[in-house]
């Protein structure tokens, strides 16, 4: 059964022009103008593809940073031993560990945005896959988190780092910013995890590879991009 759209909801969805298509300029302004929470929502667009994703070639996965950042202070946790340890906290981890940290993590604390490993330290914290894996919080080399290289991975995950894959139905839902933000900062963001997408095409896909493009803030309704004027 559906859930009943609120009567803020209704409100501001009669703002949305039915079947037009926005450019992006107007649908960031039309998106921050109908917000209707209390608080500085979250805006994120969603592409539909046109992608097999029982196809392993069709699937999408990886991490970008937006050129204007997400607006949110990510609490970043590192995986790490020895002189990697101390590299991921000179580079601003807020918690780095090893065994202690696994086993905080299987007592239930959870309270972090990124999970960043070195690969010697998988073997451990694979044992964490059940907690992390429907988070999206497990490290995964696609998405830079897996690596030796933890100064840029933290750094990353600092900078506005954000990460991208696909559901079974070919959707990927990416975070573009706040409210808050500027329309020019919100379409900066957007464009650049457009182009991102669109040079992820798989090689296989025949046709219309971009489907749909909408964007919304966390509780408003969605506005349809006009990927012709992209």
């Amino acid at each position: 059964m559906a859930k009943k759209k609120s009567k803020k909801y209704l409100e501001a969805a009669k703002q949305v022009e039915e079947g037009k298509l926005y450019n992006a300029s107007e649908a960031f302004g039309l998106v921050k103008k109908i917000d209707f929470a209390n608080f500085d929502a979250t805006i994120e667009v969603a592409f539909n593809l046109n992608v097999d994703t029982k196809q392993a070639d069709q699937q999408l996965r990886g991490a970008m940073v937006l050129p204007n950042g997400t607006g949110k202070d990510q609490t970043v946790v590192v995986f790490a031993k020895g002189a990697k340890a101390q590299e991921a906290k000179d580079a601003g981890a807020d918690v780095v560990g090893d065994d202690d940290l696994v086993a905080r993590i299987q007592d239930g604390w959870l309270d972090f945005d990124v999970a960043i490993a070195t690969p010697d330290m998988m073997a451990q914290v694979g044992r964490l896959g059940r907690v992390l894996g429907p988070k999206g919080l497990m490290p995964n080399p696609k998405t830079g988190t897996v690596t030796m290289d933890v100064t840029k991975a933290v750094t990353d995950a600092k900078s506005g780092q954000v990460t991208y894959r696909t559901d079974r139905d070919g959707n990927v839902h990416v975070p573009l910013g706040k409210v808050s933000f500027t329309e020019e900062a919100l379409e900066g963001n957007f464009k650049a995890v457009y182009d991102v997408i669109a040079k992820a095409r798989p090689a296989s896909v025949k046709g219309v590879y971009i489907k749909h493009v909408s964007v919304a803030s966390t509780f408003g309704p969605s506005v349809t991009l006009d990927t012709t004027a992209l």
